[in-house]
């Protein structure tokens, strides 16, 4: 089973991690950020992961540094839950509603970071959440998981809506693209890296 478990701990953080690839979307998750929580498990159900996470964060301050840092160890786990690459697919593509809204990911685990990030005209926030954190959570993520990530939102009226339907297409999109697939020989690069 393709399976980490990660502490990390800073003067802003404290975290643990679990993430397990080939799960069944069993998860326990505690950030202290009621929509991230509620973000994180879309995102593990909907993928099929498992996912445990405790975070205690600086709240005080503001949701920045609880999210960003929840981004880099998942970004941390993934990346090591992957390993060499062999067999994987690599690539997908999602596209998922959530009543009015409709988002796309596309993602390649390339072994290279990059973000595009293409989702305009939300509220400023959801609750008490600040949505400019979904990016930081995404960049995070892609710069630990060293993975070329795509979101882009094609319509939505509602915040929450939009934001879910990102965090579902992401979970399908992780989940396909890093599925074994039995006809794939080795890593599937002209390289022989990624």
């Amino acid at each position: 089973m393709r399976s980490e478990r990660i502490s990390r701990s800073t003067a802003e953080t404290s975290i643990e991690l679990e993430f397990s690839i080939d799960g069944t979307g069993k998860t326990d998750i505690r950030t202290g950020v009621g929509f991230l929580d509620h973000m994180l498990t879309l995102f593990a159900k909907h993928g099929r992961f498992d996912l445990k996470v405790a975070c205690d964060g600086d709240l005080a301050v503001d949701q920045h540094h609880t999210v960003e840092d929840i981004g880099i160890v998942l970004g941390q786990a993934f990346n090591r839950c992957i390993g060499e690459k062999e067999g994987i697919e690599r690539y997908s593509m999602v596209s998922t509603p959530m009543d009015e809204a409709l988002s796309t990911v596309s993602l390649d685990i390339s072994g290279r970071s990059y973000l595009v990030y293409n989702v305009e005209g939300l509220k400023d926030k959801v609750g008490d959440f600040d949505t400019e954190l979904v990016e930081e959570f995404f960049l995070a993520f892609t710069r630990h998981a060293n993975v070329t990530l795509h979101i882009s939102l094609q319509y939505g009226k509602n915040s929450h809506h939009i934001i879910e339907s990102i965090f579902k297409s992401f979970g399908r999109a992780l989940r396909i693209a890093s599925s074994i697939n039995p006809e794939i020989e080795g890593i599937p690069s002209t390289k022989g890296i990624l």
